[in-house]
């Protein structure tokens, strides 16, 4: 059994990276990683490709707005991402209002269906992430992200961001459980579990299950990331990455 990737959101050390983005990915890759997922990729510019191929580390998945734009902008996002050999672009945000009644999820998932069809002329997949707003609200007696999955084309994702689910009222191993396959990475982080972001710690020094989080989702990406926090944060991801390399260890996905 292999162990599961491992990646972190470079949102987590956002300051480092606006400085110096190639010293940033040095340093993560320094640490143990082989992934990460950067936030508005677009916004890097040719800087991202350069640091990545001198850092060595890959970014499979991504965070880019993108829900809602028209057919020759979504063209130039998917045909970037494919320069940088990045197979999923995820949306991470449509805000709390879109999400309160059945037509605007509707209208959600059609739009990110439509984008679907756009980016696979590029070999690209899309895919959206949750916060809490997603799981708190309730339609037709589900949380409005299990109701638009159901709405989803086959090819298209869901990164499911477990620390948001805990915010949103839910138990984040029954509805990854629920989701199944639609799941492709979810975003692990510790804390408190309340909307207090600077709550957010190191993986497993926190109150979250995270270690039946990972075991329900052994295939997909688990990707480290702290919205914030009290303590320094790249410490936290080289915390949160020995803890996630030595949880695999132990269950055996090493061998």
């Amino acid at each position: 059994m292999t162990s599961p990737q491992l990646s972190v959101q470079l949102y987590t050390v956002r300051e480092q990276a606006a400085e110096d983005l190639g010293a940033t990915l040095q340093r993560i890759s320094d640490i143990g990683y082989e992934l990460i997922e950067p936030y508005g990729f677009v916004n890097f510019g040719p800087a991202l490709g350069e640091a990545l191929r001198a850092s060595g580390l890959r970014a499979p998945t991504t965070h880019q707005g993108f829900i809602g734009q028209g057919e020759a902008e979504l063209d130039e996002v998917f045909s970037k991402a494919a320069a940088l050999g990045i197979e999923t672009v995820i949306d991470p945000h449509v805000p709390t209002e879109r999400w309160q009644n059945a037509e605007d999820v509707r209208a959600t998932a059609e739009a990110l269906n439509v984008a679907a069809a756009v980016a696979s002329r590029h070999g690209v997949r899309v895919g959206y992430h949750n916060h809490a707003h997603e799981i708190d609200s309730k339609i037709e007696g589900e949380t409005a992200l299990e109701f638009f999955a159901g709405l989803l084309d086959d090819g298209v994702v869901l990164e499911v961001d477990t620390y948001w689910v805990v915010v949103g009222g839910e138990d984040p191993v029954a509805l990854l459980g629920r989701l199944g396959d639609r799941v492709v990475a979810i975003h692990v982080k510790d804390g408190s579990g309340t909307s207090d972001v600077t709550e957010q710690v190191a993986v497993g020094s926190g109150t979250l299950p995270v270690a039946d989080i990972v075991a329900a989702v052994p295939n997909a990406l688990h990707v480290v990331e702290l919205d914030d926090s009290k303590g320094d944060r790249f410490e936290a991801i080289a915390e949160s990455y020995a803890f996630l390399t030595a949880l695999a260890a132990s269950n055996g996905d090493d061998k």
